[in-house]
């Protein structure tokens, strides 16, 4: 499968999973900093994280100066739950940065990196969740799902077919535990389509 920025492929989420190139993983030289994140790429004066929030919600927040955000209520299918104001949540990278530099992007070029940590092209790649309980975000931290999958067990099924999708859009690779964990979730999921719009 030849691979172009901008072009889409749509597979079942299995054969997804069997085209990921499966190599070891190396965290060497990996910093946060180098992905820089929350930009104002499209400069209406709303950062990645703001239009994250406000495609999001469920019931849209009032968008003061500044586009400083009150008010508002989104859902959190990490652990099922509901939360008012914008204050309790994280906006996660679903592939977090330091899995995404391990599969690959320690060769990506400073740019790539941002558009990366920036992803709003595909709705998977940032997710708005819980910052506040017990099976927040933070609780997943960098792990991938051989460590870590979402304490709401409804919504494993499509976590799992997220992270494939967003790991073919950036041509990232996997490792053998999280092939194995992918795998194992997948046994017990449909083999639903994932169209996929290629970032490189």
């Amino acid at each position: 499968m030849g691979r172009a920025a901008g072009r889409a492929v749509t597979l079942p989420v299995r054969d997804g999973l069997a085209a990921l190139p499966v190599r070891d993983e190396d965290r060497t030289g990996y910093e946060r900093t180098k992905f820089k994140h929350w930009v104002d790429a499209d400069k209406d004066g709303c950062n990645t994280r703001a239009e994250v929030l406000m495609t999001e919600a469920v019931i849209a927040p009032e968008q003061g100066a500044s586009c400083r955000l009150s008010g508002g209520r989104w859902y959190s299918p990490y652990d099922d739950r509901y939360f008012t104001g914008p204050s309790g949540l994280d906006i996660d990278h679903l592939v977090p940065l330091a899995e995404a530099w391990d599969s690959g992007a320690s060769a990506w070029s400073p740019t790539e990196r941002e558009a990366y940590a920036n992803d709003l092209g595909d709705g998977r790649a940032l997710i708005a969740v819980s910052a506040v309980s017990a099976a927040s975000n933070r609780s997943k931290a960098d792990q991938d799902p051989a460590t870590w999958l979402p304490p709401a067990a409804g919504y494993r099924c499509q976590y799992v077919t997220d992270w494939v999708a967003d790991k073919t859009r950036w041509g990232l690779s996997i490792d053998s535990g999280e092939e194995a964990a992918l795998s194992q979730v997948l046994s017990q999921c449909p083999n639903a389509p994932i169209s996929v719009p290629l970032a490189r």
